[in-house]
């Protein structure tokens, strides 16, 4: 699905479809615009949209074998960024990445979205609210729009990740989980490394502001940037670094508990084997069936070994008792 919002003076026109033609014959070059591509996976179509806004081809290739490298350091024709976000949606215990690219040119913000991000859906929701005027504010303004919401949602998913934490460490504490609550913790802390380079991506960003020759963000929205967003990302980050630490010492604890658990179910199966060691030996001895062996020939030969295996098994049961040690 193909999605172009149009920004005039304190207007927005919002406008879908599915074919590429006619969502190219509606852009107005002297106009800002935003256009989603939502699971949008034609490569010549993408490559028509690449070639109408005048970048470079080779971008193409770099939408479709999407990588995690973040802001593109050539910003001669644009300026890209291969984004991924850390959703509050789990699946296969894992927290979901919203996948894509985000292109920045003169007056045109692009976005590929790989997975359609619910926090875009907002934005445009909000845009069509409120009463930005982009021809004053610039197209860099919406950019810096993209980017607040992009980090005020790590918000909701940290605060998401601290409730269930707070339920896996009640399981942890109380050692009433298994190697599933252990796996449940571990997935969470693989899947949350996606954070770390959505903050570095924004922190490469902030310095790439600072070039010389760096063209594509204006110097009041650049101001934006340097206000809002430095200790905003030092903040989550922050609280990333601490629910990555809250995870290592559950996931720790819980290897404890499944290490004493296990340790426990050795000792008890090396107790039981003690226990039964003796009727082993006399049952050995009574079985080598030597000729001179007169217990074999009395009729209570039988009754008295039975009853003395059975008084070296229930005294070895209730000593072991006693001791704690079952």
């Amino acid at each position: 699905m193909l999605i172009l919002l149009t920004f005039s003076q304190n207007q927005l026109d919002l406008f879908s479809s599915r074919d590429i033609d006619t969502v190219l014959q509606r852009i107005d070059s002297s106009q800002n615009i935003w256009l989603r591509c939502v699971n949008f996976r034609d490569r010549a179509g993408t490559g028509k949209i690449i070639n109408h806004f005048n970048l470079n081809p080779s971008r193409v290739n770099m939408v479709f074998n999407h990588t995690p490298t973040g802001m593109d350091e050539d910003t001669e024709d644009c300026l890209f960024d291969n984004y991924e976000i850390l959703t509050a949606q789990l699946k296969n215990r894992e927290f979901e990445v919203a996948r894509g690219t985000i292109v920045l040119g003169k007056n045109f913000i692009i976005t590929f979205e790989i997975t359609e991000v619910k926090i875009f859906n907002v934005l445009t929701n909000n845009l069509q609210k409120r009463n930005i005027d982009l021809e004053k504010s610039g197209i860099d303004y919406l950019f810096y729009l993209i980017f607040n919401d992009i980090l005020n949602n790590y918000h909701t998913v940290f605060e998401y990740i601290s409730r269930k934490l707070d339920d896996l460490e009640d399981e942890v504490l109380g050692n009433l989980g298994d190697e599933s609550t252990y796996h449940k913790i571990a997935s969470m802390r693989q899947s949350t490394r996606f954070g770390r380079r959505n903050f570095q991506s924004i922190k490469s960003l902030l310095m790439m502001m600072n070039y010389e020759d760096f063209q594509w963000i204006s110097q009041p929205v650049k101001a934006l940037f340097n206000q809002e967003f430095v200790h905003h990302i030092d903040n989550l980050w922050q609280e990333y670094q601490s629910l990555r630490i809250w995870m290592s010492e559950l996931m720790e604890i819980q290897r404890d508990n499944i290490a004493s658990e296990t340790s426990e179910r050795i000792n008890r199966l090396t107790i039981l084997s003690a226990v039964f060691l003796p009727i082993t030996f006399i049952a050995g001895v009574y079985g080598m069936n030597f000729k001179y062996m007169p217990e074999l020939e009395q009729p209570w030969g039988y009754p008295a070994a039975i009853a003395v295996m059975a008084f070296i098994v229930i005294g070895s049961i209730v000593y072991a008792k006693k001791k704690r040690w079952l």
